[in-house]
């Protein structure tokens, strides 16, 4: 049974189960579907189902009637159109046609293993082996220049901390020795001597003759204070952490099956028409791979985002469209 799902910004309003002949959609209350929004003609749009088949017909509406963002007069509905009335969506949903379709798609693209070559398939997944290598290598090598950056910046505020407990101390004797030279002054003028003298003095080479005054005491010369290293924590930043391998799937872009999506739950998923073009997608810990299998002739590779991939596995991430044996497909990670 078709379906229409209701929905506002991302948000489901209602849902109509389509067992009538005629529906109307528009703002007005004797509506089928009512949207009560002034971007919407009073009678907007209908919808006539003929056995298994439905029609979308705008009703001349002032702001217009899309399906997946086009603007229609009339139109056959498919699985998984979505209209748009005004600011609202409606989504026609045919559960029926969309399982007959699915398994139609899968019967011609995906080939069952029956009907794969073991040998070539062996190669593909060396294949894949050798790219998932290559990459691990590469991130070894990344790893270990980041590690040198890293000891290097380490070292270099290392020495800039030196230098700044260098430049500390020295300042901190400097006002040692102006305290110590400031406390001779004052005790050469607590006793009235002269600045030689109490020179001496304060080093103990001599008595202070007997004053009106009493001596000055002695200024305390406080110790520079010691200098403390900053210290570091060596772990692992959760922000960083690898996350699990999300399911991907793909999803056909072009030909009579477009629309349809097909989920990469397999460790290994051949995809094509044997004597025309076969491919096969990898699921590995560190991604999805596609390797080129077969091909009715020599050096006819499998396109992705436009470049033949050639001999080598191809790591897919999110967004790549895939040519394969005459269909478009785009690769979704999540």
């Amino acid at each position: 049974m078709a379906r229409l799902i209701l929905s506002l910004d991302n948000q489901v309003l209602a849902e109509y189960n389509m067992t009538k002949e005629r529906y109307t959609i528009g703002r007005l209350p004797d509506n089928d579907v009512r949207i009560d929004n002034p971007a919407v003609s009073g009678h907007h749009s209908l919808i006539i189902n003929i056995l298994n088949d439905s029609f979308l017909e705008d009703l001349n509406s002032t702001n217009g009637t899309y399906v997946n963002g086009k603007l229609i007069k009339k139109h056959a509905l498919q699985h998984g159109d979505v209209i748009t009335i005004g600011h609202h969506q409606l989504r026609f949903s045919d559960e029926q046609a969309s399982e007959t379709e699915q398994d139609e798609f899968e019967k011609t693209m995906v080939i069952p293993s029956s009907q794969q070559n073991a040998a070539m398939l062996a190669k593909a997944e060396a294949a894949a082996d050798v790219a998932v290598a290559a990459v691990s290598d590469q991130a070894a090598v990344s790893n270990q220049a980041a590690d040198s950056d890293q000891a290097a910046a380490s070292q270099q505020a290392a020495a800039s901390q030196q230098a700044a407990a260098s430049q500390q101390a020295a300042a901190s004797q400097q006002a040692a020795d102006s305290q110590q030279a400031a406390g001779v002054a004052q005790v050469a003028a607590a006793v009235m001597l002269d600045p030689e003298d109490a020179a001496a003095l304060d080093d103990g080479k001599k008595t202070a003759p007997a004053a009106d005054k009493p001596v000055a005491d002695k200024p305390v010369v406080s110790e520079p204070p010691a200098v403390e290293h900053a210290k570091t924590t060596v772990g692992v930043d959760p922000g960083t952490a690898p996350n699990a391998l999300p399911l991907a799937k793909l999803q056909v872009l072009s030909g009579a099956f477009a629309g349809r999506e097909l989920e990469l739950t397999k460790a290994l998923t051949t995809l094509g028409r044997p004597g025309i073009q076969v491919a096969a997608i990898t699921r590995r810990a560190e991604g999805y791979y596609i390797v080129h299998v077969e091909s009715g002739e020599k050096n006819d590779y499998p396109l992705v985002n436009g470049q033949a991939i050639g001999e080598q596995a191809r790591k897919l991430i999110d967004n790549d469209v895939v040519q394969l044996a005459g269909v478009k497909m785009g690769f979704f990670a999540s």
